[in-house]
């Protein structure tokens, strides 16, 4: 299997601003000049422009933004306003809509997992299937109820610490290559965008992308809750001084997801996300997001997690989570 099985991030790199559902006086359409409404591309071009200058889009800062395609970006935080400087891009904030118009290209939806609903819920029917999906945590099942189990996914492993702020590549001494990863009709698309950026994408088959959005999953599920459980001033410290815990973790959560699954991970999966706790060594360990992270692995059982699902007890007990137990 390949190396890009070992692709592994952390959710709260993804944060963005929340997206907001426009409104009808709000709408797409009522603040801006609507896309496509000429028959002609360079229509369509000048359209854009000037919904750029009214929102403040970018089509990217200097001539290598070019080599990427258009694209939609929903959400203007921190991920979104990187993306929107690799290419020709229509940002839309608190109170746009989803066009109708560009069918066939992106729609980067870089917000919060809490946003989703509403966002599948106004997008245009003929745009659904150009959802791309940026969000960290366990997405499978929540997208095979929308009835988009083959969108685009990608796997980010970007460090934006603050809006405008050049990103740190996701590369680690294991994986020199690079750690993002994305799959489906617009990975590529994807890909390139990053790479006018300057940041490294590999485009995977969804095999591939399965084992590797797991062990993602299984290293913020496992350092956040161990660095919370014994009150750790960062990821860094969880590995470092709790690392016998760290490990039988993660060792049990492999073992309970490739049996639940029926997949196979690559050898060297406790390395792999040991040296990407090196990269982001200084972040806060918090346990939070539990329907996208952890509840995967506490539903799986005690007997399949035991140490997992005992840990997340101790953390309740102790009042350090915001949120009640299944």
């Amino acid at each position: 299997m390949r190396l890009l099985t070992a692709l592994l991030s952390i959710g709260t790199l993804t944060a963005t601003s929340a997206w907001t559902t426009a409104s009808s006086s709000n709408s797409f359409r009522s603040n801006s000049v609507a896309l496509g409404m000429g028959s002609r591309g360079a229509d369509k071009a000048a359209s854009r422009k000037e919904w750029a200058a009214k929102r403040g889009m970018a089509e990217g800062g200097d001539d290598s933004s070019a080599a990427s395609g258009f694209c939609t970006i929903i959400g203007g935080g921190r991920i979104g306003s990187l993306l929107v400087k690799g290419g020709e891009s229509l940002l839309l904030k608190r109170g746009d809509s989803i066009p109708v118009d560009n069918e066939g290209t992106p729609i980067l939806i870089a917000t919060r997992n809490d946003s989703l609903e509403k966002i599948i819920e106004e997008c245009p029917e003929n745009r659904l299937k150009d959802l791309v999906f940026l969000q960290n945590g366990y997405l499978d099942g929540y997208l095979s109820e929308k009835g988009l189990a083959d969108n685009s996914q990608a796997l980010l492993y970007l460090s934006v610490p603050a809006l405008g702020v050049d990103a740190t590549d996701g590369v680690t001494s294991v994986n020199p290559e690079g750690l993002t990863a994305a799959t489906g009709v617009h990975a590529q698309a994807f890909a390139d965008r990053l790479a006018s950026l300057g940041l490294k994408c590999n485009v995977v088959t969804p095999d591939e992308y399965k084992p590797a959005m797991f062990e993602k999953l299984i290293w913020i599920s496992t350092y956040m809750l161990v660095g919370t459980v014994k009150e750790c001033g960062s990821v860094g410290e969880a590995g470092s001084e709790h690392k016998d815990l760290v490990e039988k973790v993660i060792k049990e959560l492999l073992a309970a997801t490739a049996a639940k699954e029926g997949i196979e991970f690559a050898e060297g999966a406790v390395e792999r996300l040991a040296a990407y706790t090196d990269v982001v060594a200084n972040f806060p360990a918090a346990v939070k997001e539990f329907s996208w992270r952890n509840e995967y692995f506490y539903k799986l059982g005690d007997e399949a997690c035991p140490t997992h699902n005992e840990l997340l007890r101790e953390c309740k007990e102790k009042g350090l989570l915001g949120f009640d137990l299944p």
